[in-house]
């Protein structure tokens, strides 16, 4: 299937709340740590706000570092969530898509106090 985006995007807020929830977890690769953002976001059944951050500042990665071997899956959920959520049904919309549920999802993750450990972040998300 084809990924939403090439490169994604994430803007300079959501790489602080990355470093946050890396300090916090030790987990160190942004590409795991998106991925969880957004499977913890599209968990979720209501839609997620649009990004209006600029994503200059941010962090970038290739569709292929993101999704690792998930790629398809990914690639499948973000477009059932496109349409599902009201975006248009175009590579702008699919990519609008992916970037609100990324950001929503990193917000969710860094907003957690108890979240200290690799352990306590799989207890309070998984």
């Amino acid at each position: 299937m084809k990924p939403p985006v090439e490169t994604v995007r994430i803007s300079k807020q959501g790489r602080d709340q990355l470093v946050k929830i890396r300090r916090h977890t030790g987990i160190e690769n942004w590409n795991i740590l998106c991925r969880w953002a957004l499977c913890l976001s599209l968990s979720e059944e209501t839609p997620p706000p649009l990004v209006k951050q600029k994503l200059d500042g941010g962090v970038e990665m290739t569709w292929k570092v993101f999704s690792g071997e998930e790629g398809d899956t990914l690639s499948s959920l973000v477009a059932i969530r496109t349409k599902q959520d009201g975006f248009d049904v175009d590579s702008e919309g699919a990519s609008n898509c992916l970037k609100a549920h990324m950001h929503r999802g990193l917000s969710y993750l860094a907003s957690g106090q108890e979240t200290r450990s690799i352990a306590d972040f799989v207890e309070r998300w998984v």
